[in-house]
């Protein structure tokens, strides 16, 4: 289940210094880029020194307590149906590029092992490990090494999948411009076009919309847009949850001069700690989010976005784990979209690299 997300045990037995070995790792992952949440194996029960405080009163009441100060937050949940390992880590991964474990010796994921000044070798039925360190190492950039290599493996495991939005009213084109014919291939449309470039990068592509789709194209999954959304946040967001741990490029469908080449400059600017990546023309000019990529992660912000009194995609551009890129002066064309009759007769349509 969790062979693709970014999780990671630091093991040991009592005294072998897992604390202190996070304490002093987790501030070098985070001004890495890395967002980075700690889960704690206590088998002694959670305790809090909160018995004079409201918040207390308020827990032992029953209620779930989530204390708000300067700079900090604080969140004790009752234990109710599922409070399962697996069932935390499934929250924590959507919202944090890596998650590491505190204890756990029973994980069976990727690990490492801290031994005690009295110890010489790991406990062979906890294994296997990707290091095993001496109480004497240099255990901290050893491990941050480990866990550098070890986010940048799981972000490419992460699945790439292509959205093409169709069904806008296409009112100034006067027609659906997705059924517009490619130049030169006239029994090519726009949408053809596309999903064949999308496909030539990604694992699956889809369509997102009400409009009218060819025959030919009738095997591609259709998202119907999610009630109370409209307009290209509505696709995206009916993408994001279709497939909730893989990573998208969405693309509009009126974009005759796209290419597989512009999408792979898109793609080659994913890094662990980036959750989208919107292109733009100059520094001047505004993001265009209807030809970037998404990550799994960023569809909370999106979902508050959503609810916004102006849901306007572009608007996540404004978070900090968002990436915005000037685009090449080679790539530029494939930005280039068309509303009107006049401006798809003077896109010239050249062949896909």
């Amino acid at each position: 289940m969790f062979d693709s997300l970014p999780v990671f045990a630091v093991c040991g037995y009592s005294g072998s210094g897992k604390t202190t070995l996070l304490e002093r790792l987790v501030p070098r992952l985070i001004q890495s880029g890395l967002r980075v949440a700690v889960v704690k194996h206590d088998v002694h029960g959670i305790e809090h020194d909160l018995r004079e405080k409201d918040s207390h009163r308020l827990f032992r009441s029953g209620a779930d307590v989530v204390a708000i100060g300067p700079g900090e937050s604080l969140a004790r949940t009752v234990a109710r149906e599922d409070t399962s390992l697996e069932t935390e880590i499934g929250r924590l991964v959507d919202r944090y590029d890596l998650v590491l474990l505190e204890g756990f010796k029973r994980w069976r994921g990727r690990k490492a092992w801290l031994l005690r000044p009295d110890q010489i070798c790991a406990p062979k039925d906890c294994g296997p490990f990707d290091l095993v360190l001496p109480w004497e190492s240099d255990r901290v950039p050893a491990v941050e090494g480990v866990l550098q290599r070890f986010v940048v493996e799981q972000a490419d495991r992460t699945p790439v999948f292509g959205c093409v939005l169709i069904g806008g009213r296409s009112s100034r084109m006067g027609r659906a411009k997705h059924l517009l014919p490619s130049a030169g291939a006239p029994a090519e449309t726009w949408l053809h076009r596309t999903v064949r470039v999308l496909q030539a990068c990604c694992a699956e592509v889809v369509l997102a919309g009400s409009g009218e789709v060819p025959g030919d194209l009738g095997h591609l999954s259709r998202l119907p847009d999610p009630p109370g959304t409209a307009g290209p946040m509505a696709g995206l967001l009916a993408a994001l949850r279709w497939a909730p741990r893989a990573s998208w490029v969405l693309a509009s469908c009126d974009l005759p001069l796209l290419s597989p080449r512009a999408v792979r400059w898109i793609l080659s600017l994913r890094r662990p700690g980036v959750w989208a990546v919107l292109p733009r023309r100059s520094e001047d000019d505004p993001v265009e989010p209807l030809l970037a990529w998404y990550d799994f992660r960023c569809r909370e912000t999106l979902e508050l976005l959503a609810t916004a009194d102006t849901a306007a995609l572009r608007r996540i551009a404004q978070h900090p784990k968002c990436r915005v890129a000037l685009i090449p002066r080679a790539l530029a064309d494939a930005w280039q979209d068309a509303d009107t009759p006049e401006q798809a007769g003077r896109r010239t349509i050249r062949a896909i690299p």
